[in-house]
């Protein structure tokens, strides 16, 4: 499993949530307190906007902790909106290209957890994508098989519609398989002007998800955080009462300072 972090809002330098906090993503790179991984050592990446159509993108396979290349970086980067992530790899290769963010014209992408037996149902998946999406095609993980289905599902029009038929098209093939293996995930995904957040599973299972904002998120990037939102696998601190938990099954989106949570819940979901 993974750790990841989307932060809207004013703009900040990258370090302030990556290597700051207590227990900033960084710290949950080599010791994570919720995942189940406590070490996320394989690769790491992240995912910027910056005034330009499309998203910055930095990835290594290096473990987070040890890339000074990374705190560097994340100290002269100032972003009103971006991904970070530290992997922690299901199966497939520590490669830059298996390292999240992903992303693909406009959009960025980034998943803690895995799809069952992906191994086994990764050829089936594959001839899934759609032909031009396929050509973009870089590494061999479940998160990027999800995210070209998702982007041919209609993701950039309605990210509701696009995931929920990703997972239900998913979930139909692992049983073709003759696997009852379960689909965990908590995905974020945006498009510069918004960022969206699923947290599902299979078995009600799923990842941890949590979110922060208003003068608490404020208190913790030392500025105003009007219209910000940080949203991410596991708090930055200790301060529990700060930290509100995303409910299984949900999808929240923050968008020009509003923050909603609605049901998330394909027609294939065990009820």
């Amino acid at each position: 499993m993974c750790r990841w972090l989307a932060y809207s809002g004013p703009p900040i330098h990258l370090d302030r949530l990556l290597f700051e906090p207590e227990n900033s993503l960084i710290r949950q790179s080599l010791s994570s307190q919720l995942g189940r991984s406590v070490t996320n050592g394989d690769g790491f990446g992240v995912g910027w906007y910056a005034g330009q159509p499309f998203p910055g993108q930095y990835r290594d396979t290096f473990p987070a902790w040890n890339d000074a290349n990374l705190q560097s970086l994340a100290a002269q980067i100032e972003s009103g909106l971006f991904f970070a992530h530290v992997r922690a790899t299901t199966g497939t290769a520590t490669a830059r290209n298996n390292c999240h963010p992903f992303r693909h014209g406009a959009w960025l992408f980034m998943h803690n957890g895995q799809i069952g037996d992906y191994l086994s149902v990764r050829h089936a998946l594959d001839r899934r994508i759609r032909d031009d999406l396929y050509a973009a095609r870089q590494g061999n993980t479940d998160t990027e098989v999800m995210f070209l289905l998702a982007l041919a599902n209609g993701l950039e029009d309605d990210p509701a519609g696009a995931m929920a038929a990703t997972v239900a098209e998913i979930e139909q093939v692992v049983r073709d398989h003759g696997s009852n293996a379960a689909l965990r995930m908590t995905v974020a995904a945006s498009d510069g002007e918004r960022v969206i957040a699923f947290r599902y599973s299979t078995d009600r299972a799923s990842p941890s998800l949590f979110y922060i904002t208003g003068p608490s998120l404020a208190e913790r990037i030392g500025r105003d955080a009007a219209g910000a939102v940080l949203v991410l696998s596991e708090p930055l601190d200790e301060a529990t009462e700060d930290w509100i938990e995303v409910p299984d099954r949900h999808m929240l989106t923050a968008r020009a300072g509003e923050v909603t949570l609605a049901p998330f819940a394909p027609a294939t979901a065990t009820q």
